[in-house]
């Protein structure tokens, strides 16, 4: 008898997001230093990837929603296949094969996550990861990267070469190295709506017998009108104005990283501005966006588009499972400035007015309550909900102790969450190991290149460090003129 599990309502929308040009991919990259073996590749994921239960499983879709059934026929070599990259097998050939991959829908007969390793890539090796949104959000999907990795070379093949069995209580390998780092990771990202945040996962946590005790009907009645006034200012806003980032779309991929920065450099910036680490990273979005469109001849005088940001609503203390559990905010980006300064200060102001919005507990709930209704009144709300940003931007604190991969250390590190409804364009923004790797994904019909745009990272933060060190410079003066 097949393993059957009822699916969360959450991931059911997600389940059922899947578009004509969007499919609800992670697209993870990553590379090592030096070679890694296909056999301790494979090694690697029959004990550390599929000791997680799930990914033998196949979600399967009826008229009330969906379910987890395990897949009685399941063959590795169907979801684990070797890629050879051609000419130089350098970061082109890579980030090719990502874009080709990335364009390509899921098996929905098997369990939808597959794994292209690359023997030869540069230096070392390398693999792209696709993972149906349904199975888990990037929170859950940096825990199964944990299981994969180690910090030390030493234990990297002391895990069971047999593989996992299929019945019986499987033992994830528990990343306790990384737990200093995890707490951290657990809490709402980007040092925004720390307090509003907390209060709207407290209220989803609740269970429904609290709705109806008498001493927390008011204060949760509250709340959830807090909730639903969000609702109805996501409404009300108006669909983001048309640009390049826009435009019809044909389900093909292009994707481009680029030069990491150093991390303390961002940290610096952002300490001697009195702005967060992630007001001078979405500045810098913001800006290397900007550029790119003034490339393309389109006006940026006081333009400003929206971002959709996932936000983690998993409170610290609460172990991190697979599936989802995050909600989304709408984010203002400043790409008509183009002093790095002024842009920055802007984005410190509109990151502080967040912190009293309910958006992403909101937009959680909205999540659960789509996967709740029939599927036909799910893509009209999509498409409602996408015509209010231009973009997706993750921007994720990784850790920063640097990692190994069957004994080898991992040297770079990107990932893509989907874009949903009519968006078409997608920003990550990872740091790990002291570096921030950024990386653009873009459908092929838009005007927007993404390799201009990764391009631009670096001299955008630059240009801001520049800016930064004269200015403070430039105040040192002054004070040594007036003690004079």
């Amino acid at each position: 008898m097949q393993s059957h599990e009822r699916m969360s309502s959450i991931d059911t929308t997600w389940l059922r997001m899947d578009g004509p040009v969007n499919s609800m991919m992670i697209v993870g990259v990553g590379a090592t230093e030096t070679p890694v073996r296909p056999e301790d590749f494979r090694r690697m994921v029959e004990s550390r990837f599929l000791c997680f239960p799930r990914f033998r499983h196949r979600p399967v879709a009826d008229a009330l929603g969906a379910s987890w059934v395990e897949d009685r026929d399941f063959d590795l070599d169907a979801h684990l296949v070797r890629a050879i990259l051609p000419g130089d097998a350098g970061q082109r050939e890579l980030e090719a094969l990502a874009a080709e991959l990335a364009s390509m829908s899921l098996d929905p007969g098997r369990p939808m996550w597959q794994l292209h390793f690359v023997e030869r890539y540069g230096g070392g090796s390398a693999w792209i990861m696709r993972v149906h949104h349904c199975y888990a959000d990037g929170i859950a999907m940096i825990r199964v990267l944990l299981s994969m990795t180690e910090q030390d070379a030493g234990p990297a093949m002391a895990a069971r070469a047999d593989g996992p069995r299929r019945t019986g209580r499987r033992r994830t390998p528990d990343p306790l190295a990384f737990a200093p780092w995890l707490e951290q990771f657990a809490q709402p990202a980007g040092d925004i709506l720390e307090h509003a945040l907390a209060e709207g996962a407290h209220l989803l946590e609740q269970g429904v017998h609290q709705l109806f005790h008498p001493m927390r009907t008011a204060e949760l009645a509250g709340r959830a009108g807090g909730m639903a006034g969000e609702l109805a200012r996501a409404l009300a806003m108006p669909d983001d104005p048309d640009s390049p980032l826009r435009g019809p779309m044909s389900g093909v991929k292009r994707i481009a990283w680029a030069d990491p920065v150093a991390l303390d450099e961002v940290r610096t910036v952002g300490k001697a501005l009195g702005c967060t680490l992630n007001d001078v990273l979405m500045s810098t979005v913001a800006g290397a966006l900007g550029r790119h469109l003034r490339e393309l001849d389109f006006d940026t005088r006081d333009l400003v588009l929206r971002a959709s940001m996932p936000v983690n609503l998993r409170q610290a203390e609460e172990p991190v499972t697979l599936g989802n559990k995050f909600g989304l905010v709408f984010v203002e980006l400043p790409l008509g400035i183009r002093n790095p300064l002024q842009r920055v200060f802007t984005m410190h102001d509109t990151m502080s007015s967040l912190k009293g919005s309910l958006q992403p507990a909101m937009s959680l709930t909205t999540l659960a309550l789509m996967g709740a209704m029939p599927a036909a009144l799910q893509r009209p709300a999509i498409d409602l909900f996408s015509r209010k940003a231009s973009a997706v931007v993750s921007n994720v604190p990784g850790p920063q102790s640097p990692l190994n991969l069957c004994g080898q250390r991992i040297s770079e590190m990107y990932f893509w969450v989907p874009q949903s409804g009519s968006i078409g364009v997608g920003i990550s923004v990872l740091s790990y190991a002291g570096k921030v790797h950024f990386g653009v994904i873009a459908d092929r019909e838009l005007p927007v290149e993404p390799r201009r745009i990764a391009d631009t990272f670096a001299p955008e933060f630059e240009q801001l460090l520049l800016a930064t060190t004269v200015g403070l410079l430039a105040l040192k003066e002054r004070d040594r003129e007036s003690a004079d």
